[in-house]
Parts: structure tokens; sequence; C-alpha cells
């Protein structure tokens, strides 16, 4: 009985195994594969956390899918359709509207259409002069992230039927092949930290937790690691070549 409390003071305070990995790439799914692999002592459990991430905030919420602004005027009874297609980039509503602006006054339509929030409604404002319209029904519309309904409008005010959808990313996840004990939306996933951009999009972010969560490892030697980071839906996120460099912990418990 002794000899086993003495083994079991032992190994309680014997020193714990503990080590930093730091990963690096432009992309958002990314293998790191170790040369020697990581050998962890058999039959001692160790679990991982998030140190650090850092980044641009550079994930688009303007694409392909969503560029194109449609407008029209009226002259001599003939009407005469625009189309201006908005860069892919990171866009408040704004932005928007001072880039619709800028290709506006180069048609000799300066101040035509404005485009705005109502912080109160949560909604977007449409203003034109008599005679101009917009159309938010053609394909891959801006309209759909303004919160209008694909239609033609024609008055000289509206506002949204729907509140702004400009920020497509509510979550982002970064998960690790080789960990458990985590679940998302009811499923199993091994994401091993979550947060949103505190700051703006073009600005850098420096995403530090206050306090570690740590996450089970599922092997016993680490020959790859996979790191994906994604949005709340699982989708990829687009940091449009920008490079991340998460930092993680490992200890022996």
């Amino acid at each position: 009985m002794e000899r086993e409390l003495l083994e079991r003071i032992a190994f309680n305070t014997e020193p714990k195994e503990s080590f930093q990995i730091v990963v690096t790439d432009n992309k958002t799914r990314f293998t790191t594969l170790f040369n020697p692999h990581i050998q962890l002592k058999k039959n001692r459990p160790y679990e991982m956390a998030l140190v650090n991430l850092e980044t641009y905030y550079s994930f688009p919420n303007i694409t392909g899918k969503n560029d194109h602004f449609t407008y029209a005027t009226n002259t001599d009874s003939d009407t005469v359709w625009y189309h201006i297609y908005v860069p892919e980039g990171s866009y408040d509503i704004d932005d928007i509207n001072e880039y619709i602006q800028q290709e506006m006054r180069q048609n000799g339509h300066a101040d035509k259409i404005t485009i705005s929030a109502n912080t109160n409604t949560l909604k977007a404002e449409l203003i034109m002069e008599n005679g101009y319209q917009v159309d938010f029904g053609t394909v891959n519309s801006i309209g759909s992230v303004l919160g209008f309904n694909n239609k033609v409008y024609t008055d000289d005010y509206q506002e949204s039927e729907n509140p702004v959808n400009i920020l497509s990313i509510n979550s982002i996840l970064v998960n690790i092949d080789i960990i458990s004990g985590s679940y998302v939306n009811g499923q199993r996933n091994p994401t091993i930290y979550s947060f949103f951009p505190a700051v703006s999009p073009g600005y850098k972010i420096i995403e530090t937790p206050a306090n570690l969560v740590y996450l089970p490892i599922t092997l016993g030697v680490i020959y790859s690691m996979q790191t994906t980071i994604t949005d709340q839906n699982g989708n990829l996120l687009n940091l449009r070549g920008e490079n991340v460099s998460i930092r993680f912990h490992i200890r022996e418990i």
C-alpha cells in the first residue's frame, strides 16, 4: 500500500511534457507534416488548445455571386440600362454606395442614386431622382446583400423589405483533425476554437483567447495535422491569399 502511494505521488509530481506548435499558410485547409514525428508518451493523455491566431480580415462579403448593380434612366421616353460590377472584397454599405457613386459619375449620373443604412431598422435605404430605376432582380444582384427583393424599384424612396445581410460570416471556426470532444450544431466536429473578429475589414486580426480551452488529443504519435478554417456553416474561409498563423499548446495531463 505504501509503495503504491509513493508511486502515485511520484507520478503526480513528475514534470509534465508541454510544447507549442506554430502553423502558417495562405490557405484555409492545409496539412502540416512533422519531421521527425511527434511521439507522445505511451498511456499518457494529452490535450491541446489554441493560443493565438493572426491573419487579416480579408474574407469577402461581395463575390461573383452578389456583385451586380443594375440601374436605368429615362431619356426622351427611352429606358437605358447600366450595369455596375462591384469588385470582390470586404465592404460595408457606405463602401458599396461609394463605389457605385464612383461608377455612376463616370456615366454622367453623379448623385442620382444613393444607398445608405438605417441603423434603427437594420435595413437599407434607396433614394433615386425622378426617372431612375434600380433592378435587383438580375442574376447575382447585390440586392440580396442590401435586403431588397428580386424586382425593379422605381419610387424616389424605398426601404429594403429585409434586414441588411452585409455579414456573411457570423463565426470563424478553427478545426484540427487530431482532437475530439467538440460538437457543432449537435454533430461531432474537430473544432478547437471559434470567434468573430474584433476589427473591421482590411485590418489585422490578432485573436488571443483570455482563457485557454483544452481538448483531448486522439493520437499517440502525430505524423501530420490538418488545419481547416471555416465559417459557421462549414464553408472554407476565403482569405484571398493572405497568410494565417496559428499557435497551439500541447500538454500532458
